[in-house]
């Protein structure tokens, strides 16, 4: 069966009823949206303030590839097999973007028997979390050409407009466009340009912000473009936040959904960790925490990206702290790593297997000498995984000391994932995090970026144009160099190259724009030709997907 067929087949639990029973939610402190839908009321949470922390554990993995590795489908197993033998755990997830679901990755509830469930709900519209963030940024927008259509009181320089216009949907006609054209009455005409909803600076807001007034206050901060003189306009120098943050009322209180085996998931918030920051919401994982002894969470792509704007960015902002790191790894992406081609994958080969286990060496390394968090390497086990593969996988490894543990969640569920429950709590047990971040806060922008390249993706060093260096030299001036930056890059290689793959040494990395984020107070940098309103595929998944008179979906994933 694919994973929608399971998906569909599962028998789900009313969610008043599971968190009850689960977690102690009384059903007055819940909002559903449908039967196995819900939202949590902020006031209940608020109660939970003096319950002490669960331990939390952060979900990485190996630099993607076609072949897959099975992320989000480990944090469920994980999560499953950890409540299996007896530990109250909570999984904490990313919400799906539409733009990957119709465009190349397809959905992301997991995978196989280790999914959360209703999968076409939480991969399409869920609870409208993403509509109302697409809406709270496009009103900014509308208000900042109408202020100056308007008379343009505060003096904007429409050529120094820097707010951009989102859709959740990849659409590369829209990235460069003009708007206002038609005449008087439509405004002045200029440049413009969209990104996808989860590059927004209202996402990265709405996945910082700890409370309502910290949302409204935080949107409030967002500079949507300069005077002549440069000086800097806001979104309250519009009067745009309040109503912005109205928008998101609803949005912002964190959903819960269940796994196929029955217990809670929750699912709040999503960037992109190769355009944003990666992780899902402050309030969500600060919230299952107080509510569970273990909380599993994952952060977007490899660790080069996900784990490193996880810790330098969300741990830093909100005093987070994970207690353990799993590096998610297959053999099939190893060997793609290492040169053999994707069509040949299932054919056993250990000398592309051994250069390939490089790329989970790096990442391995990252986590516990740059971060300093413990490590257990969980391989989401294939069929046509070979024991001499396995063997020399092991054997790539062993001078890290570090625990290889396979995992048969796909097709087992939580069962498949029991040893590897098992280690991770040996490790939090045995070996203590001394989480560290690689970059201090009174360093340059400019040095925290070449810390990154240099100690995270191994680069030899970092370049730039004339006018980043200038650009980064006035947000410095202009207070703003106690941020820590957020890398936009490919998320297929350590280096800017989508093409080089494994661990590539002493490549270059070319800082192309800049972008601040004086909302999420961060710093992005532009590397490459990553874009943030990525484009659709020649075949996108699009493409597969059907509805049938009886309102039967297939071919979401």
């Amino acid at each position: 069966m694919t994973d929608l067929e399971i998906a569909q087949k599962a028998e789900m639990v009313r969610i008043s009823k599971l968190a009850e029973e689960k977690l102690g939610i009384p059903d007055e402190h819940l909002e559903p949206y449908g039967h196995y839908k819900a939202k949590l009321s902020l006031s209940y949470l608020d109660s939970l303030k003096e319950r002490p922390d669960g331990k939390l554990i952060l979900v990485t993995a190996i630099s993607p590839t076609p072949a897959g590795e099975g992320k989000t489908t480990t944090s469920v197993g994980l999560t499953d097999a950890l409540n299996r033998i007896g530990k109250k755990t909570v999984a904490c997830l990313r919400e799906p973007s539409l733009g990957p679901c119709f465009g190349l990755k397809g959905g992301a509830a997991g995978g196989g028997y280790a999914q959360v469930v209703p999968m076409e709900d939480i991969n399409l519209h869920f609870t409208g979390d993403f509509h109302a963030i697409g809406l709270a940024n496009n009103l900014l927008a509308a208000m900042v050409d109408n202020h100056i259509h308007h008379g343009n009181a505060l003096g904007i320089d429409q050529r120094r407009v820097v707010w951009r216009r989102v859709v959740d949907m990849n659409d590369r006609a829209l990235r460069e466009i003009t708007v206002a054209l038609g005449g008087l009455g439509n405004g002045f005409p200029r440049t413009d340009g969209f990104d996808i909803v989860v590059a927004s600076e209202v996402m990265a807001i709405f996945c910082l912000a700890t409370s309502r007034s910290e949302l409204k206050q935080r949107l409030g901060n967002i500079i949507v473009g300069y005077t002549r003189k440069r000086e800097p306009i806001r979104a309250r120098d519009l009067d745009a936040n309040g109503a912005m943050a109205a928008l998101l009322k609803d949005a912002f209180k964190p959903n819960i959904v269940q796994t196929l085996e029955g217990n809670i998931a929750f699912v709040h918030g999503g960037p992109f960790a190769n355009i944003a920051h990666g992780c899902n919401s402050v309030i969500a994982t600060k919230s299952a925490l107080k509510l569970a002894d273990y909380v599993v969470t994952e952060a977007g792509f490899g660790a080069d990206l996900g784990a490193e704007k996880f810790v330098n960015i969300k741990c830093r902002k909100s005093g987070l702290r994970p207690d353990v790191a799993v590096v998610v790894a297959t053999i099939r992406a190893l060997k793609y790593h290492g040169g053999q081609p994707l069509s040949d994958l299932t054919t056993e080969n250990l000398e592309a297997l051994e250069v390939g286990s490089r790329n989970l060496k790096r990442h391995v390394r990252n986590i516990r000498e740059r971060f300093g968090l413990p490590a257990v390497v969980a391989i989401n086990r294939f069929s046509s995984d070979t024991d001499a593969e396995i063997e020399q996988l092991k054997r790539c490894l062993s001078h890290l000391q570090v625990k290889v543990v396979l995992a048969e969640h796909w097709e087992k569920g939580g069962a498949g994932a029991e040893e590897l429950a098992h280690e991770v709590l040996n490790v939090i047990d045995d070996s203590p995090s001394n989480l560290r971040f690689i970059y201090d806060d009174n360093t340059s922008l400019w040095e925290k970026m070449e810390t990154v390249a240099t100690r995270i993706y191994g680069a030899s060093k970092v370049v730039a144009d004339t006018k980043v260096h200038k650009e980064l030299k006035r947000l410095e001036d202009e207070g703003f160099g106690n941020c820590p930056v957020c890398v936009a890059k490919t998320p297929y290689s350590f280096s800017t190259d989508p093409k080089l793959l494994g661990a590539p040494e002493d490549h270059v990395v070319k800082v192309r724009e800049v972008r601040l984020a004086a909302g999420a107070e961060f710093v992005v940098m532009i590397c490459g030709d990553v874009m943030t309103m990525p484009g659709l595929p020649k075949q996108p998944a699009a493409a597969r997907i059907d509805l049938s008179s009886d309102g039967r979906i297939s071919g979401l994933f």
